[in-house]
């Protein structure tokens, strides 16, 4: 596929014949396309007066209607610049329309939706996504998590935020997550070990 001109649509690598290999996209290819359901991490470019656009490393911009958030009216709308993280919910995604996205749960909570302020924030595969947010946990947060405080969100789009009381920690859990993803179980946790013990 070396200087070979190819558009949105196009077939690049066909993997129905392709099981028990390990495929990477590089940043020029995007894998992600949003379902309703999924937490996503995005980040808002504009507000209009009825909805925030938010950029969700989908094939278009989202939509996040101003009133989407718990016990929100026209009189508490919040106030998000450009830059502002979000992790949302997707609640419509249909072919050839922008996402709808929310802040709250199906129930209308916010839950654990909203802005995320601080932290560290870096994009992965959305492999990765769903092993972080895979049950039982994932043996790397396990392994983390004994040992360190933090907080983490992980977005199916492939975000993930990451925020400590200091930042070497956080940069100790973002370094550990990008690390495991090609690694099994067990090479997760003794990583984090290593990685752990450089710090004592």
């Amino acid at each position: 596929m070396v200087d070979q001109l190819v558009v949105p649509g196009d077939m690049v690598l066909d993997l129905s014949n392709m099981t028990n290999r390990t495929i990477k996209l590089g940043g020029g290819l995007r894998q992600y396309v949003p379902h309703a359901e999924d937490s996503v991490l995005g980040i808002v470019v504009d507000s209009k007066a009825d909805n925030f656009l938010v950029d969700i490393k989908g094939p278009s911009i989202a939509l996040l209607p101003v009133l989407s958030f718990e016990g929100g009216t026209r009189r508490n709308i919040p106030k998000f610049q450009a830059g502002t993280l979000l992790y949302a919910r997707v609640v419509k995604a249909n072919p050839g329309m922008n996402p709808e996205l929310s802040c709250t749960d199906a129930s209308g909570k916010a839950a654990e939706f909203g802005s995320l302020k601080d932290g560290y924030t870096f994009e992965c595969s959305t492999g990765l996504s769903r092993m972080l947010l895979s049950s039982p946990t994932c043996p790397v947060l396990d392994a983390l998590g004994k040992k360190l405080s933090f907080e983490i969100a992980v977005g199916l789009n492939g975000r993930v935020w990451v925020n400590a009381a200091s930042p070497s920690t956080t940069i100790i859990v973002a370094n550990a997550i990008m690390n495991s993803e090609s690694l099994s179980g067990v090479q997760q946790r003794l990583m984090v070990e290593k990685l752990l013990q450089k710090i004592q």
